[in-house]
């Protein structure tokens, strides 16, 4: 079995000291691969130097919607300059987008709509993180409409929602909360939605999946959301794990592997 932990943040000072042994757990759990999201210009750097020490481990580069005040009027041509720079182990752009709980959407707004143009331009994959916000995410897609894959990690909405995304062409990131018994919006909509359109993601340190503590998240856990994603579907976890990965590979532009 081949998994790919599709946005994880390995790079966060919780792992430091411990990012080889997570390493091992997370593959005799199954987990070959994994991409850390950059969030806020200072991280970039450190970003890239973690995913550097291990070959199966990648990258992005953004500016996440939490962070859009602390970067002055130049961090989105630095960005532009960094994602020019990167070599064939930064795979997209991300994690940008809005939080409707963290901040002011209207802040956040110009921020998002200008790395959803950056990244069409870049012809990289997008990495947007949407906190009760799908309806404004599928709003900016609609209109700027980046012909480029997009991947809305941590997905938590409504099957409503989640089609809209699935229809303009997105990937939506799985993780821990499907594991919840009490997210039933959510369980719904990943059970009725098309498994193409999935990916996995622990979301690590955070989003945990039930019987993890806050914070305690590990890629080692990916394990556990795929087994509730085939009890969802009513599949097998081995023949959904390889059309996961293909979806993975068509989202980040990995060939075959």
């Amino acid at each position: 079995m081949k998994l790919v932990d599709a946005h994880c943040h390995l790079d966060f000072p919780a792992f430091d000291g411990r990012r080889a042994d997570i390493w091992l757990q997370a593959q005799r759990a199954g987990v070959h691969r994994l991409v850390i999201p950059g969030v806020r210009q200072p991280d970039w750097a450190r970003v890239q130097g973690v995913a550097g020490e291990c070959e199966d481990w990648w990258y992005c580069l953004g500016i996440h919607p939490w962070f859009v005040g602390e970067h002055g009027d130049t961090a989105l041509d630095d960005l532009e300059s960094a994602l020019r720079q990167t070599g064939p182990r930064c795979v997209g752009l991300g994690e940008c987008g809005l939080d409707r709980l963290h901040g002011e959407l209207d802040t956040q707004m110009p921020w998002f709509e200008a790395q959803v143009a950056l990244a069409a331009s870049l012809n990289l994959p997008l990495v947007i993180h949407s906190v009760r916000t799908h309806d404004e995410v599928a709003a900016v897609l609609r209109r700027k409409r980046p012909d480029v894959p997009v991947l809305v990690h941590g997905f938590s909405g409504s099957y409503q929602q989640g089609k809209v995304l699935v229809d303009l062409g997105c990937f939506l990131g799985i993780g821990g909360v499907i594991t919840y018994d009490r997210a039933r919006k959510t369980r719904d909509a990943v059970s009725r939605l098309p498994v193409e359109s999935m990916v996995l993601e622990t979301d690590a340190p955070d989003m945990p999946p039930v019987g993890v503590a806050k914070g305690d998240n590990t890629p080692a856990n990916l394990r556990q959301v795929l087994t509730a994603l085939a009890e969802l579907k009513g599949q097998g976890e081995e023949p959904l794990a390889v059309q996961l990965t293909q979806n993975v590979g068509r989202l980040y532009g990995w060939p075959a592997w």
